[in-house]
């Protein structure tokens, strides 16, 4: 592979972003994806930036965390925020998409890029000459990881992770089903929501506990398989005691059912999964039930009862790396030179998390190219936050993460009320981001 041309393993959200910010920068890219030739158990087509968990990338919040890494990717000039706002359906205050839209208009740019060459085709290592973007994403083939493994001289680590799934919106109870949104005080709402009363609710969970799961594969058997806790799914966390929904993707709180006017006990909320409005997706029910069980316990849920579904809810492995003992601070492996690694693989949860390594992966290939140094952000920035978790925590487990105010630098001068200090974190971040 020439030195002046880059290449880039996975057409995920952290491949295609750190795709284009090395094109972008007049270098040619190499990117390779496997699908549709070889698919994944959770993808269901050959587009590139499949989102394959939920359709939304957070709030937009300033004073919310996934609010101030949008702001920042923004800055950076993300492709993968353009085109999120370009295919955005209602979601109250956060940035959803519709995933078909998103992940189409993200191929055509991929693909229509003068300098990015997509090949359909696996690889099953880095190749050894030339700058690589590794960005193979939790589902690795066993090829790659075994190949990364090898390089990094660390056995990876893995965790369960699980999809909700999807129903069609006209199969709805549309006299039970309510639209609104927390703490929303105007309008309708973007979420539609079913309300359970204390009994229901109680029905629902000892159903949810006595279904059936599907069995994990023979080779990811594990007498305690570690699940990540910010995609939990909802029987294990059902597990974890009767009112634990309830106070958790459940909590009615800013909720009124306009039948009774008073809060339910607990709500099932539907976020819509598609522009037009005809699908919707069960907010925070990664699930591994059968699929008849999903349908039967599911169906339980006030309003589902008839409810048709377009995708059912699953689990698979996630894979990522030991960061911190295989990478430095600029994503840059600390085992062979010029290979970097980004995107879940790196250790990053949620979508933001992926497309922010995937853009500074790239963008630090093309420093090298050009003998700079690696950019580092300040610490007190979203990104550099991540960063530094990345490459300098010092657990002796490492364990993804999400964008969180936990991982900035505290204040100057402490603030009590956490709206108000996140607020002003959020403030310090985009002011130091923008030096």
């Amino acid at each position: 592979m020439p030195e002046d041309k880059v290449t880039v393993i996975g057409g995920g959200l952290a491949g295609c972003e750190a795709a284009w910010q090395i094109a972008r920068a007049g270098i040619p890219v190499v990117l390779y994806e496997m699908r549709p030739d070889t698919m994944t158990p959770a993808h269901r087509s050959g587009d590139l930036a499949e989102l394959v968990c939920s359709n939304s990338l957070g709030s937009r919040l300033p004073d919310r965390a996934t609010g101030l890494l949008q702001a920042e990717l923004r800055m950076l000039d993300s492709l993968i925020m353009r085109v999120a706002e370009r295919t955005a359906v209602p979601a109250g205050g956060a940035l959803a998409v519709d995933r078909r839209a998103f992940a189409g208009l993200i191929t055509e740019q991929i693909a229509g890029h003068p300098l990015i060459e997509l090949r359909r085709c696996e690889l099953s290592s880095p190749p050894t000459d030339g700058l690589c973007v590794v960005c193979t994403g939790p589902l690795t083939s066993p090829a790659m990881e075994g190949a990364l493994a090898e390089i990094n001289g660390r056995d990876h680590l893995f965790f369960f992770d699980a999809m909700a799934p999807v129903v069609e919106a006209d199969s709805l109870d549309q006299s039970i089903c309510f639209r609104a949104s927390r703490r929303q005080q105007e309008g309708e709402g973007d979420y539609l929501n079913c309300p359970f009363d204390r009994e229901e609710y109680d029905r629902f969970i000892e159903a949810l506990l006595e279904a059936e799961r599907i069995p994990l594969p023979d080779f990811e058997s594990v007498e305690d398989p570690r699940f990540f806790e910010g995609c939990l799914p909802i029987e294990e966390a059902a597990r974890r005691g009767p009112q634990t929904l309830a106070f958790g993707p459940l909590r009615p709180v800013g909720l009124r059912d306009p039948r009774t006017g008073r809060r339910p006990h607990a709500v099932v909320q539907l976020r819509r999964d598609n522009l037009a409005g005809t699908l919707y997706n069960l907010v925070g029910f990664q699930t591994n039930l059968r699929w008849g069980e999903q349908e039967r316990v599911f169906r339980m849920i006030p309003g589902l009862a008839k409810a048709s579904f377009a995708s059912f809810g699953q689990m698979h492995r996630n894979t990522f790396i030991d960061a911190p003992r295989c990478l430095g601070s600029g994503l840059e492996s600390r085992f062979r030179s010029g290979l970097y690694v980004a995107g879940q693989l790196a250790g990053v949860e949620g979508y933001l998390g992926s497309v922010g390594t995937g853009c500074l992966a790239g963008r630090n290939a093309v420093r090298r190219l050009r003998g700079l140094p690696p950019l580092n952000l300040p610490p007190e920035t979203m990104l550099g936050a991540l960063l530094r978790y990345l490459s300098a925590t010092a657990f002796d487990r490492f364990q993804p993460v999400k964008a969180n105010f936990g991982l900035l630098p505290p204040l100057a001068e402490p603030i009590r009320k956490k709206r108000e200090r996140f607020a002003a974190l959020a403030r310090r971040s985009l002011e130091l981001f923008g030096q």
